[in-house]
């Protein structure tokens, strides 16, 4: 019994999902703070690199949460803190990057080599379930040899 509640617990800590913000970074009014973890949930840590900012324990993550909370307190919007982030930091920062001239082999690529891979896969079983002649019979090897000797005695 000890070990399934240590299992469920084990469980419940894995997918609890782990934020590294500090109580002191935690801002008073609670819609900023609401705008401010759904920003920082979409800005990637520049350190880890596949973690958000909200999940990184990383200084320079900390440092970003805290210009994400004190943009909000000046009246910035959520696009004007993501755009001052992007400005200063480039489109990396983004966890999911925008549709943009610099961005859009990102976006086309995977769509672009699935449906490639998908008709080669598609043309090679189509060869594949394409039958081979057989061999010619000895009857009809016997008419064909006939026929070339009547076409060679016409010639």
């Amino acid at each position: 019994m000890k070990r399934i509640l240590a299992a469920l617990a084990l469980v419940f800590v894995m997918l609890t999902p782990a934020l590294a913000v500090s109580p002191d970074e935690v801002l008073d009014d609670p819609q900023l703070e609401q705008r401010a973890r759904d920003i920082s949930a979409g800005l990637r840590c520049l350190v880890c690199q596949n973690q958000s900012i909200d999940d990184s324990d990383a200084d320079l993550a900390r440092d970003l949460r805290i210009l994400v909370r004190e943009r909000l307190v000046e009246g910035d919007s959520n696009d004007e803190v993501e755009q001052y982030l992007v400005d200063r930091y480039g489109e990396f920062v983004l966890l999911n990057p925008r549709l943009s001239a610099n961005t859009i082999v990102l976006w086309v690529a995977a769509p672009l080599l699935l449906a490639i891979g998908l008709i080669g896969i598609f043309v090679a079983r189509r060869r594949q379930a394409t039958p081979t002649p057989a061999g010619l019979t000895p009857e009809e090897a016997a008419a064909l040899a006939a026929l070339e000797d009547d076409t060679d005695k016409r010639s």
